[in-house]
């Protein structure tokens, strides 16, 4: 016992004595080290590469005499900047970064963040409002190539086919690199490259094992790469819905895919170097529709986006980026700086309604996409969420379809009627409670998120104002047995007024730079058809709806590709400016454009309020 207990005694010691720095973990840190001269090329950086100047070789000299030897597998570069930039990224302790921040040539050093993903009838209602883009008479140049910076890409996609498109620039000096599922015939002459920087997968694909290659698993790759520069293609919807030509902004550009995220999110320190390659590849557009949290907003000198686009606009590439979508409050706006080109998003004029049929015949039009065989001949019983809770829940949960907050026994082959009420619950989480709960279907009273539709599948989903909520409401007040029905989506096209300023998008001025205007320009960003991926079901279709600044910022992109393609010596300058000064201010009915959060703010106070007090007014208008 004694001689366990000095053996205790003598560990502690040792450790109390360890110092600090073997007790940090390391992780990944990115090490910015400024830019090269514009006279540069590549026999220059290969001439620079055998005098050992600012080349792997001497990253690894100086990472050697700061790491333990003991701790030598960490001698090792994982990314390294050398196009259009210096630096490297390694995996460091926070005393190392701290020894490198103090070295002459070191401009910045900062951990990798981990950043965040934020058309048939697109095209065609832009064109109403603005005029043509890219089905213009005239007919520019195939040789423009747009670098996507996302999740990677699905090549056998339609969207992608090369037929009829000419040679592959001489110019371009990129690659197709191989992977699991992914060979260089998966590029053509529309997809001419593809490059993945995930290294180590956080959530392998099973089927395809794409998280270890350039072919996406995620979906958002694929469909902002072909809102971008998608090939026509006849006949697309989403199961019917939204059916029409798709194409992208420049159907005769070429596409270049960076994979750089998965599910789990972006490695800043892969988007930099993917952001670094594409710029020796030889894009002429860099489009990124990805980025930090408003709240995480760094200093330019340590945002990897803003980094990598400011040395790929001193090399004639414009990068444009989505603005966020964490509206409507002031300050949200990300992807600020003023070289980048920040994209905002509106709807368009097609929506997607869903009715609700109530027993007394009155029609209530809603939100969402689905798919449900419900008619009007057959009616179910209603149930309001605070009264289907379960034992000691909390009504303001239950009301909200909380997870867990719903009782299966009060629920059952009724619809249920759930309240967006700020608890943090995602529409999907809140369909997904009510499924559990055997719930024939839902109503989701939303004045915000209404205008964007929730796609619930084959399950009957509508989602309604305030308003029609509150006659909803009334009626159960009113009824004995009240019952209602929920009618599988109907599309509506040429709706008044639009675009409208999506309630998501993020709003400026930037937190950096409160003296320029931010976001620099609005595209259609609400309920976009493009190129999906298939996964069974109802996604095996060829393409998906899906909405976010995401899907705005290839709209962008397309337009400014279609413009280099018939200016092909216009720098990025002349293309920005070209397009923010040509832009409408004005909706399809000529009037001045109009914010999502103003039109609720006229009418939700009080309908808030007597849902939230369960005060059925049978005066209120």
């Amino acid at each position: 016992m004694a001689t366990s207990l000095c053996l205790l005694l003598v560990s502690f010691t040792c450790l109390l004595f360890t110092p600090i720095y073997s007790l940090q973990f390391p992780k990944h840190y990115v090490i910015y080290m400024g830019g090269l001269s514009l006279d540069d090329d590549d026999t220059n950086l290969q001439h620079n590469e055998a005098n050992g100047h600012t080349t792997e070789s001497s990253y690894l000299q100086l990472l050697a005499s700061v790491i333990p030897r003991e701790e030598n597998d960490r001698v090792k570069v994982v990314h390294h900047y050398k196009h259009a930039f210096k630096g490297f990224s390694a995996m460091l302790t926070d005393d190392e970064a701290a020894f490198f921040s103090e070295h002459d040539e070191v401009v910045s050093i900062f951990p990798d963040p981990t950043l965040q993903l934020h058309t048939t009838r697109s095209w065609d209602f832009l064109e109403s409002i603005s005029g043509p883009i890219s089905n213009s008479p005239m007919h520019g140049s195939s040789d423009v190539i747009v670098g996507v910076i996302d999740t990677g890409i699905w090549p056998e996609s339609s969207s992608f086919n090369d037929e009829g498109m000419g040679e592959i620039p001489s110019r371009w000096k990129g690659i197709c690199m191989e992977g699991p599922n992914f060979t260089k015939s998966n590029c053509n002459r529309k997809l001419i490259g593809a490059r993945s920087y995930v290294v180590t997968p956080t959530r392998q694909d099973t089927e395809s094992g794409a998280d270890a290659s350039a072919r996406d698993s995620v979906g958002h790759g694929t469909h902002t790469a072909s809102i971008a520069a998608g090939a026509r293609v006849a006949d697309a919807s989403y199961c019917g819905l939204a059916r029409g030509t798709a194409r992208g902004g420049d159907v005769s550009s070429r596409v270049a895919v960076y994979k750089t995220c998965t599910e789990d999110g972006c490695s800043g320190a892969a988007i930099l170097k993917a952001m670094d390659d594409a710029v020796n590849d030889g894009v002429d557009f860099i489009s990124i529709s990805i980025g930090l949290g408003s709240s995480l907003q760094p200093d330019f000198l340590v945002d990897p986006i803003a980094i990598g686009a400011f040395h790929a606009e001193l090399r004639g590439i414009l990068v444009i980026c989505s603005a966020g979508n964490e509206g409507p409050t002031p300050f949200t706006v990300v992807n600020a700086a003023p070289w980048i080109f920040t994209v905002s998003a509106s709807d368009i004029d097609r929506k997607f309604q869903s009715t609700v049929v109530l027993g007394n015949g009155k029609a209530l039009r809603g939100s969402g996409i689905n798919f449900s065989n419900l008619t009007g001949s057959e009616m179910y019983p209603l149930v309001y969420g605070k009264d289907a809770a379960g034992p000691f829940v909390p009504i303001q949960e239950a009301k909200a379809c909380y997870p867990g907050s719903l009782d299966r026994k009060k629920s059952m082959g009724k619809i249920v009627i759930c309240v967006g009420n700020g608890m943090g619950v995602s529409r999907r989480i809140q369909k997904l409670v009510v499924e559990d709960a055997e719930g024939k279907g839902m109503v989701l009273i939303n004045e915000d998120e209404k205008t964007v539709p929730f796609d619930s599948e084959e399950f009957p989903f509508s989602e309604v104002s305030n308003g029609e909520g509150y006659k909803i409401l009334k009626y159960m007040s009113q009824t004995k047995n009240p019952k209602a029905t929920i009618l599988p989506t109907v599309e509506i096209q040429r709706a008044k007024p639009a675009p409208v300023v999506a309630y998501f998008s993020s709003r400026g001025p930037g937190v950096l730079t409160d003296n320029i205007l931010k976001p620099d320009v609005m595209a259609p960003g609400v309920a976009i058809l493009g190129a999906a991926i298939p996964k069974g079901g109802r996604e095996a279709s060829a393409f998906a709806v899906r909405s976010g600044t995401s899907m705005a910022c290839p709209h962008v992109t397309g337009a400014s590709a279609f413009l280099k393609s018939l200016h092909p010596s216009w720098p990025p300058s002349f293309i920005k400016s070209a397009l923010i000064t040509s832009a409408t201010s004005y909706d399809n009915m000529r009037r001045p454009l109009s914010n999502t959060s103003e039109l609720i703010e006229l009418k939700v106070t009080k309908l808030q309020a007597i849902i939230c007090s369960e005060k059925i007014d049978p005066h209120f208008p």
